[in-house]
């Protein structure tokens, strides 16, 4: 990539990050979203070529985080399942960060006893694959059993989760607990194990079906709980159809104007080993350094969901940052059989 693109890069990398720590210090907006914060710097401090983002990034993501411990250290043993899922993530980041702290990992152990895998991931991957009629909570606050459409205590129409982003966050939620040693309903590979059935994938220029969007991400995090949120390159052999899901429709991500999405596709097919001067790589960057804000972050500036605005700033910068991979590995080593078993049965 020509000189100059890369100074361009470094420049709105830099402008997306202090947008990200400035948001981070606001005292509502890290009350909110601390525990995922500290996770975005923790990332981009570990697995970045460029030694000063990488520096700046460590010196934000510290500050935050030893903040973050100051306010988290007294977990209710009947704590909910989103904030036990909250003291998991904020817990991971700051142990990265050095600030430690077992008694707050114990409270969490005891608190994610009462949890059953249906509370945490609306399924049970032990022993069912993602479903297609669970819905999102209800306005009210009441989370609805299976099958309903309308609310049991309000009447209201619910919201149908597609199995895609039931599977992603799943796979997110397992993927981070057992990095942190507290499984919470299932481990990572009672939950990877369903990726069978979950292919082929939707195709985009299907206009009835709403999946492709989620399929995508559900793709993408396949690729960072296997490589360890850019920590490995993938080899395209273990993931075909992965790869080719990803390859085939990073266009979509311009021809829907979401930066968010493309940032993930475009540190996906790096892990892959696509490089920067690669067409589809190229076309990413270009989209990714004109879609940028003013203020430095991407996408709708409007949208009062403060994790509308961080985390496609974030993603963005990973879709434009290099990485200093570790060599050609899996996160789980033990996943290599069953990948090399699924492929070998798709291949027949």
């Amino acid at each position: 990539m020509p000189e100059n693109t890369t100074e361009i890069r470094e420049r709105a990398i830099m402008r997306g990050l202090d947008f990200i720590y400035a948001l981070a210090c606001d005292k509502r907006q890290f009350g909110e979203y601390g525990y995922d914060l500290i996770n975005c710097f923790y990332f981009i401090s570990e697995t970045s070529l460029d030694p000063v983002l990488r520096r700046t990034a460590r010196r934000m993501g510290k500050e935050r985080a030893r903040e973050w411990r100051r306010k988290h250290s007294n977990l209710s043993p009947r704590a909910g399942v989103g904030t036990v899922f909250e003291y998991i993530q904020g817990s991971y980041a700051a142990d990265k960060f050095g600030f430690r702290d077992p008694a707050t990992k114990e409270r969490i152990r005891e608190a994610a006893k009462r949890i059953t895998p249906l509370d945490y991931f609306y399924f049970d991957p032990a022993n069912e694959p993602p479903p297609s009629d669970a819905s999102e909570p209800c306005w009210c606050g009441l989370l609805n059993e299976r099958g309903r459409k309308t609310c049991r205590k309000c009447k209201k129409r619910l919201t149908l989760l597609s199995r895609y982003s039931i599977w992603y966050d799943a796979l997110i939620a397992s993927y981070t607990c057992e990095r942190y040693g507290v499984i919470v309903g299932a481990r990572y590979v009672d939950v990877l194990k369903w990726l069978p059935i979950m292919r082929p994938y939707p195709k985009s220029d299907d206009a009835e079906n709403s999946d492709f969007y989620d399929s995508v991400y559900a793709a993408t995090h396949i690729v960072y709980t296997l490589n360890d949120y850019s920590t490995y390159r993938l080899s395209p052999k273990w993931l075909p159809q992965e790869f080719d899901l990803l390859k085939d429709n990073l266009k979509s991500a311009i021809d829907r104007s979401d930066p968010e999405m493309m940032g993930e596709f475009l540190d996906a097919l790096k892990a892959f080993g696509l490089e920067d001067s690669h067409p589809l790589i190229r076309e990413g960057v270009e989209f990714l350094l004109s879609t940028q804000n003013a203020d430095g972050s991407w996408g709708n500036t409007r949208v009062r969901d403060t994790y509308q605005r961080y985390h496609p700033s974030w993603t963005a910068i990973d879709g434009l940052r290099d990485y200093r991979w570790r060599g050609e590995r899996l996160s789980f080593l033990r996943i290599k059989p069953l990948l090399d078993s699924w492929n070998a049965q798709s291949a027949t």
